[in-house]
């Protein structure tokens, strides 16, 4: 299989996991205390995956200086989209709850923005896997996988609370699936054959992006309803994708 294929399609099937949570969101009534705890355990994934897939790898590749620009950009520019889409109505997209907008206050259009937002760069990271040696990060794709399930879940939960219509909500996690997957191939494709310190730049970026992510929209969620649990979790979930990571 050529390799841009093989990218656009692990992050097709990175992005599917937020529609398979989405599913199970809509057609079971899960407990928020369930939600919670898979989203601190997704969270802690995600932490691991980004130090050692992302951080650590773009440093070797490219140095110190790149990565910790990178990271830099990354961490503030998903800040100020956020900042952006939060004003809009998008602020608590994630959360299980009564905290999202009805679909009578609008924000549907910031939601879906601020979904796209949160997806895009680990559907990236994927294809640029391929570009750094090896193939794909089977541990970076379990990680994402696994945090996307939690994702689709808890923000699918609040927007059936709010009234969303199926259409509404299956059509986000549908068309962000399919962006995962332009978004891996995008990362293949533009930065085939890039010097190493640009593609630890973005790797770093990536990573910015994500742990910004993870302590605005999945940690309050996490937090909530599973405050005492919450960090044992999340380092459980730290320590199965370390162990991905040590075994790949």
């Amino acid at each position: 299989m050529p390799q841009w294929l093989a990218a656009g399609g692990a992050g097709l099937l990175a992005g599917s996991a937020l529609l398979l949570g989405s599913l199970i969101a809509w057609f079971v009534d899960v407990p928020r205390r369930i939600v919670a705890v898979v989203m601190s355990f997704g969270a802690g994934v995600l932490i691991s995956a980004l130090s050692f897939e992302l951080v650590l790898e773009a440093v070797d590749q490219g140095g110190v200086l790149a990565t910790v620009l990178g990271f830099a950009v990354g961490a503030v520019a998903f800040v100020g989209f956020n900042v952006l889409l939060a004003r809009a109505g998008a602020r608590h997209r994630k959360r299980s709850g009564g905290q999202q907008p009805s679909a009578d206050e609008g924000g549907g259009a910031a939601i879906a923005l601020g979904a796209l937002l949160d997806g895009i760069p680990e559907s990236m990271v994927l294809g640029l896997s391929f570009l750094t040696g090896g193939g794909l990060s089977v541990a970076m794709l379990g990680a994402v996988f696994v945090s996307n399930v939690p994702e689709g879940l808890s923000s699918t939960a609040g927007m059936k609370k709010g009234g969303r219509s199926p259409a509404y909500v299956f059509g986000i996690w549908g068309g962000i699936a399919v962006v995962s997957g332009l978004a891996a191939l995008a990362g293949y494709a533009l930065l085939d054959g890039a010097a190493p310190t640009t593609i630890a730049f973005v790797n770093a970026l990536a990573a910015g992006a994500i742990l910004a992510m993870i302590t605005d929209t999945m940690v309050p969620e996490a937090f909530e309803e599973a405050s005492l649990y919450s960090g044992l979790i999340a380092s459980i979930g730290f320590l199965v994708a370390f162990s991905l990571h040590a075994l790949g």
